[in-house]
């Protein structure tokens, strides 16, 4: 009896640890970075590559995962039943559960589903390849056991999704953007900065080029019968390289003129020569493209193309704005300054803590610059979402409140919001969506 005692102690324990592998492997498959099983995939481990075949049919291997822990934990109880009804009769039963969930939480379950859950990656990689070999034996059953299962949840009208879709993805990346660097001592302003950068990229294939061009309003351009003194005066007075060449009116536009390519053809010229020169002959064609292109699609368009500039129309061919190669690189990487930009006033900080902003910068900016999160589904600028919040042209000195900001109206030029003061409103009910307005006495 002695030595069955201890075969039957010793099977105990065996089966102990084949359910602490059983449950430490399932949270480490499930738990290891797909990102970085991949990048160890492509560069040859096949152990990594065995990860990510076993996640690719995960129903399959948690279901042969399960079958073999609940087999294991089960055999196991029973032994040790058999052992204390030996010793202590009817009452052993008591004791052999107690005894065992004891064993099998603590040691079966939790201290391996800790360590597994700390080092997902490595335990991965370790368990994979015999993980695999088990789901091969028990896939057979565990297959049946899927079948039973969705055929039970299809009663109650529950679909299984078969794949992690792009959606799911995306909103998984996206929310380890915004743990990027929550956990480490990092220069909050360094990583302010790259969570920008890297929510631009995902959003390049979301926003429209109308939310970032320049509006016509605020566009430089040429008329293309002014003198070429005057012509050559604009452009070296300009910022800008490019410039739109008109005709007449400002909705005919004709070329886009190129400050290298106006200097190459004057070089040398003489002066009857200029006279005779016609500046339509050096501009190039213009490149029209509607305002409901993606900046993905438009930067690739540019790249295809080898062009930097680009001139924006609605839907009815009306002229609304440019944009740039450097517009878009900008939305990734924030607002790139050279010698030659114009320092454009559009954000004011005031010492109370509030902002006075004109109504043309737009709400990506701002978004951007002080990490707000104000919506820009249904505006592109700070002026429109105003509007599109009050249903209404409001008046100077008027005040709203919404998604957390007061609004206060500074300026207007008939029914357009040229200058506003923003203030973060604590006060606000977070989440309140609803915006309150007070109608203040007119300043105007």
């Amino acid at each position: 009896m002695d030595a069955e005692l201890l075969l039957t102690i010793g099977s105990i324990l065996l089966l102990i640890v084949f359910s602490a592998f059983f449950s430490g492997s399932e949270t480490a498959l499930t738990g290891a970075s797909y990102a970085r099983m991949h990048q160890l995939d492509r560069k040859g481990e096949k152990r990594a590559h065995r990860v990510l075949a076993l996640r690719e049919h995960s129903e399959t291997m948690i279901g042969a995962i399960l079958i073999g822990n609940n087999i294991t934990n089960i055999l196991s109880s029973v032994l040790a039943t058999t052992i204390f009804l030996h010793f202590f009769g009817e009452t052993g039963v008591a004791y052999a559960t107690l005894v065992m969930t004891v064993i099998v939480v603590i040691f079966a379950e939790v201290l391996p589903k800790t360590y597994a859950l700390n080092n997902s990656d490595r335990v991965a990689l370790v368990v994979a390849p015999l993980v695999n070999v088990i789901v091969f034996i028990l896939s057979p059953i565990a297959k049946a056991v899927r079948w039973i299962v969705r055929g039970i949840l299809a009663l109650f009208g529950v679909k299984i999704s078969e794949e992690f879709g792009h959606s799911e993805q995306e909103e998984e990346l996206r929310g380890l953007i915004e743990l990027h660097g929550h956990r480490v001592e990092v220069d909050e302003e360094e990583v302010r900065e790259e969570r920008a950068m890297l929510r631009s990229i995902l959003d390049l294939s979301e926003v429209w080029v109308e939310e970032i061009m320049t509006h016509r309003r605020r566009v430089e351009m040429l008329d293309a019968d002014d003198t070429l003194d005057n012509l050559i005066s604009q452009i070296m007075k300009s910022p800008y390289t490019r410039l739109p060449l008109f005709k007449g009116d400002h909705e005919e536009i004709v070329g886009v003129l190129h400050a290298k390519a106006v200097l190459r053809a004057v070089k040398g010229l003489s002066a009857e020569e200029l006279e005779k020169l016609d500046i339509r002959d050096i501009a190039a064609d213009p490149w029209f493209i509607p305002s409901t292109t993606t900046l993905l699609d438009q930067l690739q368009a540019f790249r295809a193309r080898r062009e930097h500039f680009a001139l924006v129309i609605d839907e009815y061919g009306a002229f609304q704005g440019i944009v740039t190669l450097e517009d878009i690189i900008e939305e990734i990487v924030g607002d790139i300054s050279d010698e030659h930009d114009v320092a454009v006033a559009g954000v004011r900080p005031q010492p109370d803590g509030s902002y006075v902003i004109d109504g043309t910068v737009t709400l990506r900016d701002l978004n951007r610059e002080f990490d707000w999160n104000l919506p820009d589904e249904e505006a592109s600028t700070i002026a429109g979402l105003v509007l599109h919040e009050a249903r209404t042209i409001p008046n100077v000195s008027q005040e709203f409140v919404f998604h957390g900001f007061r609004f206060k109206i500074l300026r207007r030029h008939r029914n357009q919001i040229t200058l506003l003061r923003i203030s973060p409103e604590t006060r606000v009910e977070a989440g309140k969506e609803a915006a309150e307005t007070r109608q203040l006495p007119d300043a105007s």
